[in-house]
């Protein structure tokens, strides 16, 4: 089953408070809004999409242990973004700088920023084309670096800001470039 996407316009438009306080009341419920106020029910993932969804993030974060350049999110954090929207995506970091800017109760909240890398990967049950306008949603708030992981199309898409989308062929090794230095994703 792919995600829920339900449009709240005919009755209501809901603020990015009301849509904590919606995430806070259902935990169980993995909900994204968009910048035009859609509200979507993310469909949980089975048991490959978990697994390798935890590998990236575990990979991302042995790295940043090391480096100790950012903070790693899991795909359970939603960040509003500057032009409305609240996504989450499956891996996420954002650097320390960055985040050191951030008062703690915007820590502690919805963290009021673009990540500076994420990551997203691509279930069965997802459609591509929602993913890629996803992917674009981020470059347009201020994503470096951007992995769409597609296992099913056997390929990643890469995004970085102002290029031309770069599509590569699994299996494949991703380099973090400049803004995940020394990183390396191998991908089979």
């Amino acid at each position: 089953m792919s995600a829920v996407i339900l449009n709240l316009a005919p009755i209501t438009q809901l603020t990015r408070e009301q849509f904590y306080a919606l995430c806070q009341a259902n935990p169980d419920v993995a909900l994204e809004r968009t910048a035009k106020g859609e509200l979507i029910i993310v469909s949980p993932v089975g048991g490959v999409g978990g697994s390798q969804g935890a590998d990236l993030i575990t990979d991302l974060s042995i790295w940043n242990r090391q480096m100790q350049m950012g903070k790693v999110f899991s795909s359970s954090t939603i960040f509003s973004l500057p032009n409305g929207g609240d996504r989450s995506p499956d891996a996420a970091w954002v650097s320390l700088e960055r985040w050191n800017e951030l008062t703690p109760a915007q820590q502690q909240g919805f963290p009021p920023l673009c990540p500076d890398f994420v990551i997203e990967l691509r279930s069965p049950s997802d459609r591509l084309r929602p993913l890629q306008e996803k992917m674009q949603e981020y470059l347009a708030n201020g994503l470096r670096l951007g992995w769409l992981i597609d296992p099913q199309g056997r390929q990643v898409e890469i995004y970085r800001p102002q290029q031309t989308v770069e599509g590569v062929s699994l299996p494949t090794s991703l380099l973090g470039e400049d803004v995940l230095p020394n990183f390396t994703l191998h991908l089979e």
